[in-house]
């Protein structure tokens, strides 16, 4: 892939002018930033929106710099602004307008192996980096930091290793496990468990909707090569069907979602004796609930989110092969012993590189990354242990994507850390 020379010193952020939406007053920030900041032979461009209310532009506002989950996921668009803060929405690198990798940008390349080493630059080291290079490109004080899901794991990066950036760390369903390692595999075994705990609570629910999945999944596996055709070209299997959970267990309002969604599985019998068939409405649906096709850094990143100089090695893969989850996420045991099927939660799998058509193009690039030990440093515990930045948290006790005995095992390594553990919130509570 081709990549832009290095940007010269004098000029690396270009500003747009002030432009209107309703109640709100916009323009955009580029900056060139290295690729990797050990070389900077390289850069890309990073994009981030400053937002602030009608009237206040020139208004001495501090700055709050938002970072968005994922990964793999650009920062929502504006909808509204901040009470007497300056707020500035980063696409993160490789998201939305900062250099976006897509199946198609990522086609670029000749080999996966340059695949590869170019991705191994979007970890969350090299996110904090572009903000701090941000910072500085603004000229600003410390700033406050807000981040949701993964962007509170950049923040606690960010706390680790450039708090003299901050004024206050503000997470919302973002607490990391700071372990050493890769600390994938205890994370998903957590995870697992209050996966379980949600369909439990979704089939209690809806118990109606146990024989409508049995019924979906023995079609599925009757199917000619065990799935059915999506409108994109991928499969829709069994196990790709229990994905849904990804979604419908773990968000706000997710589980009515799912319900209504299953209500519409098949196509009406409008001509005697013809095959009983899939909607292709529920088929675009499921399609639509999973997001790879236009964001795949998130399938392709995932799980080095949690690794620090080790390999993932498919680690959501391998928790459940493990025995005690083997059997009770299996669809098709689940329909011959008459319980329920277990739907999925945030986890990747290598078979989606199979199934889903837009993954099928980085199924190697997928392999290889899981194979990568030389992931950079993220967290630094002795300086979280000596903090002296504010932080503050919203802790969610069900969360689904954050594990509430994880999150809270890192809330005792910061110091100063304040809390706020809610069930009122799933992982929504931004």
């Amino acid at each position: 892939m081709s990549s832009s020379p290095a940007a010269p010193v004098s000029d690396p952020h270009t500003i747009g002018e002030w432009y209107s939406v309703p109640d709100l007053r916009l323009r955009e920030h580029r900056f060139r930033v290295p690729l990797d900041y050990s070389a900077r032979e390289v850069t890309i461009s990073v994009f981030a929106r400053e937002v602030v209310g009608v009237g206040k532009e020139e208004h001495a506002l501090p700055y709050l710099l938002f970072l968005q989950g994922g990964p793999g996921f650009e920062s929502p668009r504006p909808a509204e602004a901040m009470d007497g803060l300056r707020k500035l929405a980063k696409d993160t690198r490789g998201t939305g307008l900062s250099t976006p990798l897509t199946v198609s940008s990522l086609s670029q390349f000749e080999t996966p192996k340059k695949t590869v080493e170019y991705l191994k630059n979007f970890h969350a080291d090299n996110i904090v980096r572009d903000a701090e290079f941000i910072r500085e490109c603004l000229d600003a004080w410390p700033w406050t930091v807000l981040g949701q899901s993964y962007g509170g794991f950049c923040a606690v990066t960010y706390l680790s290793f450039f708090p003299r950036g901050l004024k206050h760390v503000l997470l919302t369903g973002g607490l990391p496990p700071i372990g050493q390692g890769c600390t994938a595999d205890s994370v998903y075994r957590a995870c697992f468990e209050q996966v379980v705990s949600q369909n439990e609570k979704y089939y209690k629910r809806f118990p109606q909707d146990i024989e409508v999945v049995h019924e979906l999944v023995k079609y599925l596996s009757e199917s000619e090569g065990g799935g059915v055709p999506l409108p994109s070209g991928g499969i829709l299997s069994p196990k790709g069907l229990q994905c849904l959970g990804l979604v419908g267990l773990g968000s706000g309002g997710g589980f009515e979602r799912l319900h209504f969604m299953l209500e519409r599985i098949w196509d009406p019998i409008i001509v005697p004796g013809a095959k009983k068939k899939i909607s292709y409405s529920f088929l675009k649906a499921f399609e639509s609930w999973m997001e790879f096709d236009s964001n795949p850094l998130y399938a392709v990143l995932h799980e080095s989110i949690y690794c620090q100089g080790a390999s993932s090695k498919w680690s959501a893969h391998k928790v459940r092969s493990e025995p005690k989850y083997e059997s009770l996420f299996d669809p098709n045991r689940a329909v011959k012993e008459n319980r329920p099927v277990y739907f999925t939660g945030e986890k990747i799998f290598p078979w989606m590189f199979d199934e889903i058509s837009a993954l099928r193009p980085l199924k190697k690039v997928a392999h290889m990354l899981s194979e990568v030990e030389d992931w950079p440093p993220l967290y630094d515990i002795n300086a979280l242990n000596n903090n002296q930045v504010p932080v503050a948290a919203a802790v969610y006790y069900e969360d689904m994507y954050v594990n509430f005995k994880l999150a809270m095992e890192t809330a005792s390594k910061i110091a100063g850390i304040r809390l706020w553990v809610t069930n009122e919130y799933m992982h929504s509570g931004l």
